[in-house]
């Protein structure tokens, strides 16, 4: 089978290649997909660069959509053939979702009405934006502001944070600002001077900040919408800056929370929710699997504006 993957860390154009690998088996508790659509974010480059390291070679791409055309020992909640979207097991199998075949370490049905390909897109975004939504506490009759409403875990947060009870805000340029409007959330420009366009809203305290931006410099002002308290800023991007101003971040929350449980619990009712069009990630673009380094490029620019998938399967729409 084809497979995108690295033998050695270091920038992803430099050390990613698109090779012929033997297909893999599923151990024990895991399955093996047919892939269908995988999702690529920077997640994936980070792994390109070292984090999580461990044995080589390795392969990226961890959101999958395909259907099981095989199951390891002890697996009873799935069949050969079932449409499945989940998580690749990056880190036991030295290939990932960017492949014609995976094996998954996490798995759900993929319900009527919901495509593979935009069943793919929802594992990463949707388990970072409601895992550090329960981070952050209840939601129900607060005020949240979601710093980057355009990404895809920040589109993510404001549709899983409307949907608890919360009023939002977001950031938002010119690509996502009316979907986030017509969504319920109050949208407000990005960049300097964020306190005060907040405050021209005349809709009281932020009671809880959420960053999803790309990193450039925000948090200062994140915590002055916070009313000062760095506590109640919680960052998913800018991990460097974070710890020096006393801002929450995703590798200093409490280590005992990072579950199964916390992490996938809510996949069965979003994935509902998307097959009846009450949830969705958007996708900027999709490219076969011979052209993962212009899905590559297009994501490093920082300009992917929705999520970037690859059909193995060959079925590009």
């Amino acid at each position: 089978m084809r497979a995108v993957r690295f033998h050695e860390y270091g920038e992803p154009a430099d050390v990613l290649r698109l090779e012929t690998v033997p297909v893999p088996e599923p151990g024990p508790g895991r399955v093996r997909v047919a892939v269908h659509a995988c999702g690529l974010a920077p997640a994936d480059w980070a792994l390109c660069r070292g984090l999580f390291a461990g044995s080589l070679p390795r392969g990226v791409g961890c959101d999958v959509s395909g259907l099981v055309e095989a199951v390891g020992e002890g697996v009873t909640d799935v069949s050969v053939g079932d449409r499945v979207f989940g998580t690749a097991d990056f880190a036991g199998s030295p290939s990932a979702g960017a492949a014609e075949h995976a094996v998954l370490d996490h798995w759900f049905a993929v319900p009527e009405g919901l495509d593979l390909a935009q069943a793919a897109a929802l594992p990463k975004a949707l388990s970072t934006a409601s895992w550090h939504l329960a981070r952050l506490g209840a939601l129900a009759g607060r005020t949240l502001l979601v710093n980057g409403g355009g990404t895809t875990v920040g589109y993510a947060a404001v549709q899983i944070a409307l949907l608890r009870g919360a009023r939002v805000i977001t950031t938002a340029g010119d690509t996502y600002a009316g979907r986030l409007r017509a969504l319920g959330a109050t949208v407000v420009g990005r960049g300097e001077g964020l306190p005060g366009r907040v405050e021209a809203l005349g809709v009281g305290p932020v009671d809880l900040v959420l960053d999803t931006a790309p990193p450039g410099g925000a948090l200062p002002e994140l915590v002055e919408v916070a009313d000062g308290d760095p506590t109640r800023v919680l960052t998913c991007s800018d991990l460097a800056a974070a710890p020096e101003l006393g801002v929450r971040d995703t590798f200093h929350e409490d280590p005992t929370k990072w579950t199964d449980a916390e992490r996938f619990g809510v996949f069965p009712e979003f994935a509902r929710l998307a097959a009846e069009g009450g949830f969705t990630v958007p996708v900027a673009a999709t490219f076969p699997l011979e052209d993962w380094s212009k899905a590559l490029e297009i994501s490093l620019s920082g300009h992917a504006r929705g999520k970037l998938l690859l059909l193995p399967s060959g079925d590009v729409g």
